[in-house]
């Protein structure tokens, strides 16, 4: 019968997916890939998983299902453990008589069946589905009970926080159910790669929200009664006063799951019905990815890779709340983290510790603000200096002075685009002069939600939204010359239904050269800054970015319109 590898060469080549004189070329790449064959083609989009699995099917005469229509039961599932249905990358469907029915995506890996046949005692008949089905079926059944269970339990916790002595709302707190609901809402967060949990009190339930891709989603809602001992174990596990409601309240904590370091970072507000929280996701492995894998285009990311060469200066990264400018600091700070170095952040607040670097964290109850902060962390001989945000005067005339003296300066500004950062500097009453002199590179940054490679389908936008994004009659007759297809997601489990899955970064990169040192010494306005950098430097704006990532499949018409809609 041969391995699946051999079968699905076979069937590509008789399908015509790929020519017999390409074969070498793409084993080849799959080998330095380290990418098994049949991920590797889908990644690099030579073939789709739904046409993978069909051509298996057909093939070897084994069928193919949708695993998203099965409900199955735990008296199947009892028969093989998860940790082997994790293991194979398989789970049961069904059992009748002696043989029991499992769903695989390789069918042909008799190790695995001669294992399972071994370990049940039953005959063994497979059929096809895709893994990431299987992984989700995994995850959705095998879990289903024991959620049940911690969700029931919770019935068992009886608590009215208006007449709840302290006291005794630490010990509810403490008890089980409780606990396990707790650490549900936590664990439920980081698998479904949310970035913020929002425990909002309202007037007769407790309901906790996700923000996932920048999106905010109900995921429960929690009888009334419970709300006091939740927000009780949230308080405590944060290292927040339980004895206060009056007053807004900020801490932090730190989980472990699956070999990843995930800091919490926590925001208590008094409301109308109790206490909201915002618990924020912070996950250290994206700290060591890099520059590079942070989405943006070639174009702009050769900008940010020449300045980031410059020994001293100033480097902005602007945006609103929410766009990624953290992010791409604390990647820049990671990378020239050297013994060389020294090192020092001041932020507001600390959101990822770094070991090596220091980092100092804003308290104005004891004067200890950007700008006094900035003043004293001078004296400590730093070579690289991280500045949270630059939000008044005081703190951007010692940050552009000390530009100018040996330090390469690292900060973030809210504004909208890449050139009226410098004008937004010059209103907060830096000297123009100043400005110039210090300016390396501008970045306006935005993240736009990612289309999920599952379900994402050809589309041809009307004309309409075309010239909405800035194309005109010509260009608009070109690509339908060319016949080029834009994309779109239709939406599958994979990505819960949203069609997006992930969010990539669209960068407006504006370098100071000198001509528009020259503008911004003449005052010249941010609309003619911008115009000379789009026209004689060819800079790409942020619309201009996305429609490329539009172009590339990566993203959506619809989505670059919005995330882009003031320009």
């Amino acid at each position: 019968m041969g391995t699946l590898k051999e079968r699905l060469i076979d069937c590509l080549i008789k399908s015509k997916k790929i020519k017999e004189e390409d074969l070498d070329r793409y084993l080849e790449l799959q080998k330095k890939s380290s990418l098994p064959l049949k991920d590797f083609l889908i990644k690099e989009g030579i073939v789709s998983e739904a046409e993978l699995i069909s051509l298996i099917s057909s093939s070897l005469y084994i069928p193919r299902i949708d695993l998203s229509r099965f409900k199955l039961s735990s008296e199947v599932l009892e028969i093989i453990p998860e940790r082997v249905a994790r293991q194979h990358l398989l789970i049961p469907i069904s059992k009748i008589g002696n043989t029991i029915t499992i769903a695989t995506s390789d069918p042909l890996n008799i190790l695995a069946l001669d294992d399972l046949k071994a370990l049940t005692g039953y005959f063994i008949q497979s059929v096809i589905a895709s893994e990431d089905q299987i992984l989700e079926a995994i995850e959705k059944f095998y879990h289903k009970e024991k959620r049940f269970e911690e969700l029931e339990s919770l019935k068992e916790v009886l608590i009215e926080e208006q007449t709840l002595k302290i006291g005794e709302l630490v010990e509810e707190s403490k008890k089980p159910p409780v606990i396990k609901f707790t650490d549900l809402i936590i664990a439920e967060a980081i698998k479904r790669r949310a970035s913020d949990i929002h425990v909002e009190p309202q007037q007769d339930v407790l309901k906790i929200r996700y923000r996932i891709d920048g999106i905010l989603y109900d995921i429960f809602e929690v009888p009334k009664e419970k709300q006091a001992a939740i927000l009780a174990r949230l308080k405590i596990i944060s290292g927040l006063d339980i004895t206060e409601f009056r007053i807004p309240q900020d801490g932090r904590f730190s989980v472990r799951i699956q070999n990843r370091e995930i800091d919490f970072r926590v925001s208590c507000l008094p409301v109308s019905f109790g206490q909201k929280f915002v618990l924020r996701a912070l996950d250290k492995s994206n700290l060591s990815i890099g520059l590079d894998r942070l989405g943006f285009s070639p174009g702009p990311l050769s900008l940010f890779k020449e300045a980031l060469k410059k020994p001293y200066g100033m480097i902005l990264v602007t945006g609103p709340t929410g766009s990624g400018k953290s992010t791409t600091l604390y990647s820049i700070i990671n990378q020239l983290n050297t013994a060389e170095r020294n090192i020092i952040t001041i932020e507001d607040p600390v959101e990822y510790s770094i070991e090596g670097i220091t980092q100092i964290q804003v308290r104005p109850e004891i004067d200890l603000n950007f700008a006094s902060g900035l003043r004293a962390l001078l004296r400590q001989s730093p070579d690289v200096i991280m500045i949270g945000e630059i939000r008044d005067s005081e703190t951007a005339d010692i940050a552009i002075k000390a530009s100018l003296t040996g330090q390469l300066i690292l900060s973030t500004l809210h504004t909208n685009d890449a050139a009226g950062a410098v004008t937004r500097l010059v209103d907060m009453g830096v000297e123009p002069f100043l400005v110039a002199s210090s300016l390396i590179i501008i970045c306006a940054q935005r993240l736009c939600r990612r289309l999920c490679l599952d379900c994402r389908i050809p589309f041809k936008p009307e004309t309409e939204m075309l010239e909405k994004i800035g194309l005109d009659t010509l260009q608009i007759r070109e690509l339908a010359i060319v016949g080029e297809i834009f994309k779109k997601g239709e939406g599958c489990n994979h990505c819960h239904k949203t069609g997006f899955y992930g969010r990539t970064a669209i960068l407006e990169a504006l370098l100071v050269d000198d001509k528009i040192r020259a503008m911004i010494l003449k005052k010249s306005f941010s609309d003619e800054i911008r115009d000379y950098a789009t026209g004689m430097k060819g800079m790409k704006t942020l619309r201009d970015d996305g429609i490329l990532k539009v172009r590339e499949g990566l993203t959506s018409l619809e989505e670059v319109m919005a995330t882009t809609a003031e320009e």
